[in-house]
């Protein structure tokens, strides 16, 4: 089968690679659909502390397919099923496990990192992820590409709901690429009054407006806080969900909110410096900041119930296709930040 095979930083190769071997409690996926995320991005700069120099390893952990083949011991799932996973498989013993939290599981396996992920023609779901509720059929109203983008979507409701969302906030999310509008479409979704969304890119900012934001601000033309505060009457927002990698961002989200808001830093900075904090306004005015990564095994439960309903649309999210034998096309567009998502689509 064709895959595309990550060698080393900045080597990603289409080879012939053998169909995987499906054990008695396995599952092959023939995957349809795989999305480019940004964490592909940043293995194929810099590599993975989980994928060691010299290993090959298949990137992709966005991914919607049908199966093909089941293992004799699997129960549940048939030939046919359509399907797509949950990357991150929890060992199931630790305490971030037995809470639910599969994603901080400290001694985690997942698809695209320490397993071969879904840059493939035929992706093998291992018994362990089967064990651990990885694997979820597709709702019927969802295509294989719309499935294969509710992992980052469960990401952004797994932060939401660090932050409580209620129905008379004013909630500011700052950053206008698939993240941002996955967060202005789940907030109205849960019921939230005003969502601004904070971008400077205009083309981004109309593509958040088709996913629900009530207001968005291009950061480029006009002050942020000063439109905060306009429309919030000088009493700052109540959320603020930060969607892009920059410290000043995240430092300037208190400025943002008022008296008990909350701020979820959504976007991690890497190796960048950290940014300084006015903890005088956490003080004075109790509010919160939180952090989020990932999801669990019950959020992307939940976001895929979400994204079936008739009033969600996410073709808006999905701008750019690619055949495998692109996947470099696919990744160079995805950093261009021309578009919103790069999906890898099989025949």
């Amino acid at each position: 089968m064709k895959a595309a095979v990550f060698r080393a930083p900045g080597v990603i190769e289409i080879d012939d690679i053998p169909i995987p071997a499906v054990g008695r409690g396995d599952v092959l996926v023939r995957v349809r659909a795989a999305s480019v995320c940004g964490t592909d991005l940043r293995i194929m700069k810099h590599g993975h502390f989980r994928i060691p120099d010299g290993r090959h390893r298949v990137l992709g952990h966005e991914v919607a397919g049908e199966i093909v083949e089941v293992g004799p011991e699997v129960a549940g799932f048939a030939v046919g099923d359509r399907v797509s996973v949950v990357p991150n498989v929890g060992c199931g013993r630790c305490r971030m496990c037995r809470r639910g939290l599969n994603q901080l599981c400290p001694d985690y396996d997942a698809f695209g990192i320490t397993m071969d992920g879904g840059f493939e023609e035929f992706m093998l779901v291992p018994s362990v992820a089967i064990e651990r509720g990885n694997l979820m059929v597709i709702p019927d109203a969802l295509s294989f590409e719309e499935a294969a983008i509710l992992e980052p979507m469960s990401c952004c409701l797994h932060g939401q709901r660090k932050v409580d969302l209620r129905p008379e906030d004013v909630v500011v999310i700052v950053g206008a690429g698939p993240i941002g509008c996955f967060h202005a479409l789940l907030a109205k979704q849960q019921g939230v009054g005003t969502v601004i969304v904070a971008n400077t890119r205009q083309p981004r900012l109309e593509i958040a407006r088709r996913m629900g934001a009530d207001v968005t601000i291009n950061v480029g033309e006009q002050d942020l806080r000063a439109e905060v505060e306009r429309l919030t009457d000088g009493e700052g927002a109540d959320v603020v969900i930060t969607c892009v990698s920059k410290p000043d961002v995240i430092a300037g989200a208190t400025d943002l909110i008022g008296r008990l808001g909350r701020v979820n830093v959504f976007s991690g900075l890497g190796d960048q410096a950290r940014p300084a904090i006015d903890v005088n306004s956490l003080h004075y005015r109790e509010q919160v900041i939180t952090g989020t990564t990932g999801s669990s095994v019950q959020d992307y439960a939940d976001v895929r119930e979400i994204a079936a309903s008739p009033d969600v649309d996410l073709s808006p999210v999905i701008t750019d296709r690619f055949p495998l034998e692109d996947v470099a096309a696919a990744m160079a567009q995805s950093v261009s930040g021309t578009g919103m998502k790069s999906i890898l689509v099989f025949d």
